[in-house]
């Protein structure tokens, strides 16, 4: 039985790390897959004209294959040179939402993400999406700082 470990990449720095750190995990475990998620922030807006959807959905089509290119591919064609069975989603939505969300729909061991970067007002008074899949995640999950 396959185990898969979900990647979280947010395209920053830390992403190497995390992806190192998911890498050495693979090769602890005989039969694994890494699962690259990329998590475009998307929150839904009321009240548009057709005109405003038809727009939104293409700039939603360009974000994807974006990320697909910028962050998602070259971290895959990485894991799969090292001998790693890896591949790549990206979705729009809230961050720790979604990536729960993928590793309950995958069956998923684990979640392993970078530290969140932002300490801003709203990361404080709210909490960041790593804190928020840290306390909601239905599956274990690791944060690499």
């Amino acid at each position: 039985m396959t185990t898969t470990l979900v990647i979280g990449l947010d395209g920053h720095e830390s992403g190497e790390r995390v992806l190192d750190y998911g890498k050495r995990m693979a090769g602890l475990i005989q039969d694994s897959e890494l699962l690259i998620v990329y998590i475009v922030e998307w929150s839904p807006y009321s009240f548009q004209t057709p005109e405003e959807n038809a727009e939104r959905h293409k700039r939603r089509e360009q974000e994807i294959s974006t990320a697909f290119e910028r962050v998602v591919n070259p971290a895959v064609e990485k894991l799969e040179k090292a001998g790693i069975k890896a591949k790549g989603i990206v979705r729009h939505g809230h961050v720790a939402d979604i990536l729960n969300s993928v590793a309950k729909e995958q069956n998923a061991e684990q979640i392993i993400v970078g530290r969140s970067s932002g300490r801003g007002l709203a990361g404080r008074i709210f909490g960041s999406s790593t804190s928020n899949l840290v306390m909601n995640a239905a599956v274990p999950v690791t944060v690499i700082g």
